[in-house]
Parts: C-alpha cells; structure tokens; sequence
C-alpha cells in the first residue's frame, strides 16, 4: 500500500519494530482474543510449546509457531480493509486527493473490472465501543456508566448531595439568617394587639371562610403576601393556623376583606 511500517501512530517508533504494522492490528485485536480463547477451550497449552528465559520472557517454540503461522491468511484478509482505509486517509492529504489509490489487498479494483459484486467502497473507521467508566461493560452510545454502575453514582451523590445540604443548612450564614428571622418574628408578635384585628375577623371566621379558599392559592402568592417561607406558606396551605396577625393579610389575598 506504499506506507513505511516503521513510523507508528498508537505505537511509538522503536529500533526492530514495525509500529504501524502494530497499530494496523488494533482493530482486529478482538477477533485475535476470540479466536485465541476459542483455542485454549478446546485444547489445552502444552509445555514444549513456550521456553521461559532467565529475565522471565516466555518465547514461543517452533512447534507452536508453526501452528499459530498457518492462521496468517485469516487474519491477512481481516486486516486489509484496514490498511487500505488508513492508506486512503493518509492519500487524501496530498494535493492529489481525487487520484485513485490501488486496492492490492481487497483487489477491490479489479473486482468491479471483472464484473464481480464490488466491496464496500468506502471502508468506515473502527468503531469504538463505549465502555462503562465504573466496570467496564459495553454500554449504549451517549451514555457514561450501565444500569448498576448509575445507580451507584447517583446514590452516592444524593448523599453527598444530603450532605453538603446539612453543612449549608447549619452553617454560620443559615443560623444567623434563622436568628434573624427569629427575632423579626417576636417582634411582630410582641407588638401585635388582638384591639387592632376588625371585629368581623375571628378565629371562625378564618376557620371556615378563608383557609378554605388557601388551597387553591399557590405557595409562592401566600409567602410573598406575608413574607414567610415556601415551607411556611405550604403548610398554611394544608391547613396549619398562622398567627392571627396573618389572618387580614391572608383574607385579602383569597379576596374576602371588608
């Protein structure tokens, strides 16, 4: 195909090593992996297969050599669509990209000249599978981690989530703002007289005219027309009786104020 085996992309260059060749054999590393445990299953390694050196290399003996050499045209055939995509890749940044690049390992050209059903003619590149970040497992694209491995991230993080919530909620800022809020609100109290509420105004009033009418209001109308919490507001919602100095306010907002 006209590339130097010498000069590798994923492999670095190093003396007495064809990198490129190396890398070219990625993509088909897992149909190796398949074929190789396919092998172990149905026949045990042997022996006088492998010869361990002092520095603890184990080299292949020529018994065995011989036997993986004769699966070469398996894995020729395997490996030339992928020579061939990464030749064209590399033909295509030249200034002459149009220019047809020979198929001497597909014999893609000379098939389509023969008449013969032709090969794909574009070769895609080599899909990578996605792999879950947690276990490994090959997972949908677009995802980061499987079923169990989510399942565990988000547990984690709601508890780290639940955690950094206390620490906000008891933090320095948060007491001061409670004790404020607090202190305005015993003030309100302490300064409210039961002589300033309009007769019309009792507790069974408030009981049977206005709570009623509070639930079709929202939470946020009810917090802003008495300066309170969402919490707060929720509850008066569902029924909790506020302070009585809350009542004329909270009969305006339902639309019942005289």
């Amino acid at each position: 195909m006209g590339l130097c085996p010498d000069l590798g992309v994923l492999h670095v260059d190093t003396p007495a090593r064809d990198s490129l060749a190396c890398d070219l054999m990625e993509p088909i590393r897992a149909e190796i992996d398949a074929y190789l445990l396919q092998w172990v299953t149905r026949q045990p390694l042997r022996r006088e297969w492998f010869f361990e050196e002092r520095d603890g290399n184990c080299r292949l003996m020529g018994s065995f050599a011989s036997q993986l050499s004769e699966t070469i045209p398996i894995w020729r055939r395997a490996v030339a669509p992928v020579a061939e995509w990464v030749a064209r890749a590399f033909w295509s940044t030249i200034r002459r990209p149009d220019a047809p690049i020979a198929t001497r390992l597909t014999q893609n050209n000379k098939r389509e000249a023969k008449g013969a059903l032709p090969l794909p003619s574009t070769i895609s590149a080599p899909r990578r599978d996605n792999l879950c970040r947690g276990c490994g497992k090959t997972i949908q694209d677009g995802r980061m981690n499987c079923v169990r491995c989510a399942v565990d991230d988000a547990t984690k993080n709601m508890l780290d989530a639940a955690k950094i919530g206390r620490q906000t909620a008891n933090g320095p800022e948060a007491q001061l703002k409670r004790a404020n809020t607090q202190r305005q609100n015993a003030i309100a109290q302490h300064s409210w007289k039961a002589s300033n509420q309009p007769a019309w105004l009792t507790e069974a009033f408030y009981l049977e005219k206005v709570q009623p009418l509070l639930t079709q209001v929202s939470t946020s109308a009810i917090a802003r027309q008495i300066s309170v919490s969402h919490w707060y507001a929720g509850r008066l919602r569902e029924g909790y009786r506020p302070h009585p100095r809350h009542w004329r306010a909270l009969a305006e907002l339902v639309g019942l104020s005289i």
